[in-house]
């Protein structure tokens, strides 16, 4: 025999798990439900009336919902006695007062004032996620859901986000609810704001420091063997060396060959302003970044700021050759048509990669024997030979 104490301390447990909380909230085919109560033993019955009669108290004094109740014969009794059998509730509001619970009628009062203010696309999201929530005020997650409705990749072109007109909040409000924003954004780009970051994935410059990783590629260019620095410093200070290797992803370092009189500098992403700094100006610099139309867009934002620029193993040639087991679908195209500074035969591989089921080529998949061969032969042709690590 189950008390209603005992079903309702379990109802108050499947509230915190997350896929019964979506489940219950989100589909009318969960309801309604049906909860076991038990029925007296014939054992209880005989030997056990005063907690039979109490139980049977306790069941007829529940007021939510719809106690389920059942004749039984027993031995021991004189007649038929009725008992309850199945508490049902019909619909999350008496799911949620059945727990008698008062953390769970709080969050429940919350996500329904969520669920009338935002778009059904992120509700799902804000029921499964409630650390998203939990600390912010209910008008703060309905404001930044509907400005993650009026968000998309790139929409600030490299613009700070407070120069975008009829956002109707200010920077601060970005900056406080960044990963909510963030996570709303996943739920309409397929994950691609968490992927990019969320400054990138605007095009927007980080109002707080972005740090780059600086490597020597010739042993004694530098003091050190790997240094991060901010991107407000790397246009401030002057790097040793004729030549500049820009590379996309941190994670390729492992890739790079020795190269003499050059400094690569990874982890950039879109946050390329640095690069039109004076102190990059009498430099040879080349980028080398994804094969997708994001590492193409962060190719044209680094030949904007430095038109004299060469690309590296961005090619269509490249990307046919390396991509059987390695492309992989790109969750959000960085933009429906090539960027303007990219040049003809990168603008026809933006657009081949837009036709692509699987256009995205990350660039620590190349072999590392193509690599060192590409990077020689750039450093050929500026008069340097590459040495094998």
């Amino acid at each position: 025999m189950k008390s209603p104490t005992e079903l309702a301390e379990r109802l108050a447990r499947q509230w915190h798990r997350a896929p019964l909380r979506v489940e219950r909230l989100l589909s009318a085919d969960s309801w309604p439900l049906r909860l076991p109560i038990g029925k007296p033993t014939g054992g209880q019955f005989a030997h056990q009336i005063p907690q039979v009669q109490a139980h049977v108290q306790r069941w007829r004094a529940v007021s939510i919902g719809e106690v389920i109740w059942e004749t039984v014969n027993y031995r021991a009794g004189a007649e038929p006695v009725s008992v309850p059998v199945y508490w049902c509730l019909r619909t999350p509001s008496e799911w949620v007062a059945a727990t008698g619970n008062d953390l769970v009628r709080e969050e429940f009062s919350i996500l329904e004032e969520l669920a009338h203010g935002v778009s059904p696309l992120y509700r799902e999201l804000l029921v499964t996620e409630r650390p998203l929530w939990r600390s912010k005020a209910p008008r703060d997650v309905i404001t930044a859901a509907t400005l993650a409705d009026t968000l998309s990749p790139g929409i600030a072109a490299g613009r700070p986000l407070r120069l975008l007109g009829g956002l109707e909040v200010d920077t601060k409000f970005v900056e406080r609810h960044a990963t909510l924003l963030t996570r709303l954004l996943d739920e309409r780009y397929n994950g691609a704001a968490s992927e990019q970051g969320l400054y990138p994935f605007l095009d927007a410059p980080a109002d707080k420091d972005h740090w780059l990783m600086i490597v020597p590629l010739q042993a004694g260019l530098l003091p050190f063997r790997r240094q991060r620095v901010t991107a407000q410093e790397l246009a401030r200070a002057p790097l040793p060396g004729s030549r500049v290797l820009v590379v996309e992803n941190e994670q390729c370092l492992h890739l790079l060959p020795a190269l003499p009189d050059t400094v690569a500098i990874l982890g950039a992403g879109l946050d390329l302003q640095w690069l039109g700094a004076d102190t990059f100006r009498d430099k040879q610099v080349a980028y080398w970044g994804d094969m997708d139309t994001w590492g193409l867009l962060m190719l044209a934002r680094a030949r904007q700021y430095c038109p004299a620029l060469c690309s590296l193993m961005m090619t269509r040639a490249h990307f046919e050759r390396h991509a059987p087991g390695c492309a992989v679908p790109e969750p959000v195209p960085a933009k429906h048509s090539a960027p303007a500074e990219l040049n003809d035969e990168e603008r026809a591989f933006f657009e081949f990669l837009l036709g692509q089921e699987k256009g995205r080529l990350e660039q620590e998949y190349l072999p590392e024997e193509v690599v060192h061969r590409e990077m020689g032969g750039w450093g050929r042709c500026h008069g340097i030979e590459h040495q094998a690590l």
